[in-house]
């Protein structure tokens, strides 16, 4: 199916010159001069290499149909992460470079979404929006600090730093923004 360049979005998969790519970042560019352009940052499929390209509106590509299933995270193997389909229990195990840096984030039985194109086997892994995670480390509250303007490091059971507000202390469990990295909030119990 051919889209215009600038309906190219995050999570596409796309076929140019011949190789599949994922589209991992998309931005609308309007310039002061000229027309605008959709800047994406893309990785191939097969070889993980990644790229940029622009896309003016009047350009098409190619985006290809993709079929996804839920899958849930089972374990780790260095950077393989294997996942079990919860209706024949068959298991997948891709590379970590496909999950991206959300991999941090994987706990025991979360569901993922896999992305599957036929005779190319996994090409995405989309996980969920959030996942919660307990302060294993934060920064002391500097006096006179509004929680508004100011944020500090924090770091997470799983090992991510995040940055916090200033009212968050050691032992909480917060509730994270996987794919920005960002707190939203505290957990609830």
């Amino acid at each position: 199916m051919k889209i215009n360049g600038s309906a190219i979005r995050a999570g596409n998969v796309i076929e140019v010159d011949g190789r599949v790519w994922r589209v991992i970042k998309h931005n609308i560019v309007s310039p002061g001069k000229g027309g605008a352009f959709n800047q994406i940052e893309i990785r191939d499929v097969k070889s993980g290499t990644k790229s940029n390209m622009k896309f003016r509106s009047d350009e098409t590509v190619e985006q290809l149909r993709v079929e996804e299933k839920d899958m849930q995270y089972l374990f780790a193997d260095g950077d393989q992460y294997t996942f079990m389909d919860q209706e024949n229990y068959e298991q997948i195990t891709v590379n970590r470079e496909l999950i991206g840096d959300g991999a941090d984030f994987l706990a025991d039985g979360m569901m993922a979404s896999m992305q599957f194109i036929e005779g190319q086997g996994v090409v995405g892994v989309e996980l969920p929006l959030t996942a919660v995670g307990t302060v294993v480390e934060a920064d002391a509250v500097v006096k006179g600090q509004t929680a508004a303007s100011s944020y500090k490091p924090a770091k997470l059971d799983n090992g991510a730093r995040v940055m916090v507000p200033p009212f968050i202390a050691t032992g909480e469990k917060i509730v994270v923004n996987i794919a920005e990295r960002t707190y939203v909030e505290r957990a609830k119990d």
